[in-house]
């Protein structure tokens, strides 16, 4: 049987989106300027990290979860079990998924603060980073194979943390002034 998860593979796997994402902010910092490039490999980084923190097994032994003995649909028991897998780490559970999700609602706003345009593009990025945990869930629901559970609580933790982000991305808009972009050409 071939095993897969646990923290060694998710620390490598975020650090490999890191190195790819890192990649595609230096592609486009000719273009949209260093601060814009940075906001949107972080942007890309951060979703990368969220599927790889919630999708990838928190164990290597977990084994297969037998179709009969997994959930056939998401707890709605708001607040739920606390996750005391990560109480080594200070954080709770709930905690964790709030902080889980604070840097991509920051480098949303940051990557569409350029454009006069990003008025309308960022509250629609917000609502995109709430489907995204929802299907991350969803996902969770049904890859059984995982050890995972679909829980409302982790969604809307993870829709606050998008919110604090997003929040703290305003925040900076006028201290980053993404707008000035890079410099033309002479």
């Amino acid at each position: 049987m071939v095993t897969f998860g646990g923290t060694g593979v998710m620390v490598l796997a975020v650090l490999a989106a890191g190195v790819v994402s890192a990649l595609l902010g230096l592609s486009l910092r000719a273009r949209l300027g260093t601060l814009s490039a940075v906001a949107v490999s972080g942007l890309v980084w951060s979703l990368a990290a969220i599927a790889v923190a919630t999708l990838v097994p928190t164990r290597a032994d977990v084994g297969i979860v037998p179709a009969d003995s997994r959930s056939d649909s998401c707890s709605w028991d708001y607040g739920g079990p606390n996750g005391a897998a990560f109480e080594g780490l200070g954080f709770d559970q709930r905690t964790l998924n709030v902080l889980l999700f604070v840097p991509a609602g920051m480098f949303l706003v940051l990557a569409v603060g350029r454009w006069w345009s990003g008025v309308v593009l960022a509250p629609i990025g917000l609502a995109l980073l709430a489907a995204y945990s929802v299907g991350v869930e969803l996902a969770q629901l049904q890859l059984a194979r995982i050890d995972r559970a679909c829980d409302v609580t982790d969604m809307v933790d993870n829709i606050v943390g998008a919110g604090v982000g997003f929040l703290i991305g305003v925040l900076l808009l006028p201290l980053t002034r993404p707008w000035r972009g890079r410099k033309p050409a002479h």
